[in-house]
């Protein structure tokens, strides 16, 4: 049985305020500060950006590197164009907890996959870890491992098996459970074993759902957990435009749809992000060697450890 684990962030020393999944975002615009306790709720918070991308320069670098990374998707261009964006975009991995802000200290996607193209087929959600300085090699081989272990019809992985167990409580039990659990979070003692594998305990959670050739959709975050950022990818599309020289061209596209929570970051920032999300997937060479730096929250107050 695999053991999940997440790759921490070794940046600062854990202090009174923190917790196990983050630290406590001290510096931060007043406002910013007040803000979580007028919009208490993530379904209150919730913005909903979308993001058209043309796709061709992304299916010329996947037939290029088909050989070298073997099994190089689209999705696998996007999770680690993601990445990089969090990099460079700190704010991003943050998430609110009991009216306060904290910026996570580790970065998981979760993403919902489904073992056959069925009505019937099952489905499950896998939560690869990653690291910032993580490129795109790292990121094809940490979900195909999640992959191999979840994917074949009829076998279960832990959130499974764990899922599984908690279908044989009666109601009142499973409500007592949910609700203590949920408490739990909220202040910080959740068992580690359930944060590791909740998939609502992420960076991100990631639905492909063009590769069921359906158009992207708006989904609403979820109110356990922590995950700040829903992201919805889309079906491939022909589409056209003008060029400035009045002729015509037309080209592939999908449709990313987000939906964020607005207060750990104001909209500019948000936008910000998606622009450069944006121009990473049209130069995609740039995700096969690291980040030249990595950014860290600045709104974190404690003194970095790993630097000296």
């Amino acid at each position: 049985m695999k053991k999940y684990k997440a790759n921490k962030f070794r940046y600062f020393r854990r202090h009174i305020g923190d917790r196990y999944d983050g630290w406590r975002v001290r510096k931060v615009d007043p406002v910013f500060a007040v803000i979580p306790y007028f919009l208490r709720s993530r379904l209150d918070s919730q913005v909903f950006f979308e993001e058209r991308i043309s796709i061709d320069n992304i299916e010329a670098f996947i037939k290029e590197h088909k050989e070298d990374i073997p099994g190089l998707s689209i999705m696998h261009v996007i999770i680690a164009s993601m990445i990089r964006v969090v990099s460079q975009r700190p704010n991003l991995n943050r998430f609110i907890m009991w009216n306060k802000i904290f910026a996570r200290n580790y970065l998981s996607f979760s993403i919902v996959i489904k073992r056959s193209l069925t009505d019937d087929g099952e489905e499950t959600l896998i939560k690869p870890n990653f690291m910032p300085t993580d490129t795109l090699y790292d990121v094809v081989r940490k979900i195909q491992e999640e992959y191999d272990e979840s994917l074949p019809e009829g076998s279960q992985n832990l959130l499974d098996r764990v899922s599984k167990l908690f279908g044989f409580f009666p109601d009142f039990l499973m409500r007592s459970a949910v609700f203590t659990l949920t408490w739990l979070d909220k202040i910080g003692l959740l068992p580690r074993t359930i944060e590791q594998i909740s998939p609502w305990h992420s960076s991100v959670f990631l639905t492909n759902i063009g590769s069921i050739g359906a158009e992207s959709v708006y989904h609403h975050l979820y109110e356990f957990g922590n995950c700040s950022i829903f992201m919805a990818m889309g079906k491939k599309s022909q589409r056209h435009t003008v060029l400035r020289s009045g002729e015509m061209k037309q080209y592939k596209s999908i449709m990313l749809r987000f939906v964020v929570d607005e207060r750990i970051c104001d909209g500019f920032y948000y936008a910000s992000s998606l622009r450069m999300l944006n121009r990473i997937l049209q130069n995609p060479e740039q995700l096969l060697t690291p980040p030249e730096q990595v950014i860290v929250d600045d709104g974190v107050k404690w003194k970095r450890i790993d630097q000296k």
